[in-house]
């Protein structure tokens, strides 16, 4: 299934599942700057959207409902993320709706949810920058789980070693930090790639100039 596909059948299911506000709510909210983080930044880390959920209902410190653009929310994990374009969160924000702004995080913050925001401009224009510190922020909380058997001890101790650096390592990292040979990490390393744990990328014109990322398959094993 490709984004498009996937977009609309994200889309449809949400709508489906609510009326009244909250339905009217999506389709007025989920416009060009949400649709365009979906696009640019969530599916090319994700893959899929499990556990996101698009203008997410939540109340703030007055009891007053507030539609955040997104809520991550995989088990016990509650993340909002906004997109904000200059505009509406700065040039036209008096001094009244920025201590309401502060004053709804805050609370929110102590209510266990946590919110991330990104600038339009680097969504539209600098999406790596995005996915960079989306995948940061991912990485706090999430761990690597595998079933029994599936991988040796060594695999699954490189994998929470490479979560640990915001999901991108270079074999010296992982030959420094637990004093392998260049010989055994290029064999860990292979294995991970045939499992879709991790997928290497090139860097720079060397023939040898090449990182190791998180791969899709792993999201399935992640908190």
């Amino acid at each position: 299934m490709n984004y498009e596909q996937a977009h609309e059948a994200f889309l449809e299911r949400h709508l489906i599942a609510r009326s009244g506000e909250r339905q009217g709510r999506l389709k007025r909210g989920h416009g060009h700057a949400e649709q365009l983080f979906l696009h640019n930044v969530w599916w090319p880390l994700r893959g899929d959207f499990a556990d996101l959920h698009p203008e997410y209902e939540v109340l703030d410190w007055r009891g007053r409902s507030y539609f955040a653009d997104f809520a991550y929310l995989p088990g016990p994990l509650k993340l909002l993320f906004e997109i904000k374009g200059y505009a509406a969160h700065v040039r036209d924000m008096d001094r009244q709706k920025y201590s309401n702004e502060l004053n709804r995080e805050t609370f929110l913050y102590g209510m266990g949810y946590q919110v991330l925001s990104f600038a339009y401009d680097d969504v539209e224009q600098r999406p790596d920058l995005c996915i960079t510190l989306l995948r940061l922020a991912l990485s706090r909380h999430q761990t690597i789980k595998a079933p029994d058997g599936r991988v040796q001890l060594m695999e699954k101790e490189v994998m929470r070693f490479v979560v640990g650096q915001a999901g991108s390592i270079r074999p010296k990292d992982v030959a420094d930090f637990f004093a392998l040979n260049p010989r055994r990490v290029r064999m860990l390393l292979s294995g991970l790639c045939e499992k879709g744990w991790l997928v290497p990328v090139k860097r720079g014109d060397g023939m040898r100039n090449v990182q190791y990322e998180l791969g899709r398959e792993v999201l399935h094993y992640w908190d």
